[in-house]
């Protein structure tokens, strides 16, 4: 049975640069560093980064939670992700956006002021 979302997995063939630049974005540094996997624990979950895979747009699609969507993705902007899909409200107070970071993968960004932390499990 699915308990719920563990860890997102980047691809990052270029790890040393995927570390470094996650690491900004996060502003910490990550809890696992080995040569074959990174993980950095974000609000209870993992951002994971994977030396041996492709890069990618297309695929699942997960969205990591932030407090001001505007911020967030202006701020991905400056690190030097692309624009993929612009700040969207999608109803209900529900705001939605995605960037492509440094390394070709899709990045989603979510507003969600119905989301209960206290759920998680």
């Amino acid at each position: 049975m699915i308990l719920g979302l563990r860890t997102v997995i980047y691809p990052a063939p270029d790890l040393g640069a995927a570390k470094r630049w996650y690491a900004e974005l996060l502003d910490q540094a990550p809890y696992f560093d080995e040569p074959f996997y990174v993980g950095f624990a974000v609000g209870g979950f993992e951002l994971g980064l994977l030396p041996n895979a492709q890069p990618g747009t297309a695929g699942p699609q997960p969205l990591w939670g932030v407090a001001d969507i505007s911020s967030a993705y202006a701020r991905l902007l400056t690190l030097g992700a692309t624009e993929l899909e612009p700040v969207t409200e999608v109803g209900g107070g529900i705001k939605v956006a995605a960037v492509q970071d440094p390394f070709g993968n899709r990045l989603g960004i979510i507003e969600n002021p119905h989301f209960d932390a206290s759920a998680v499990r």
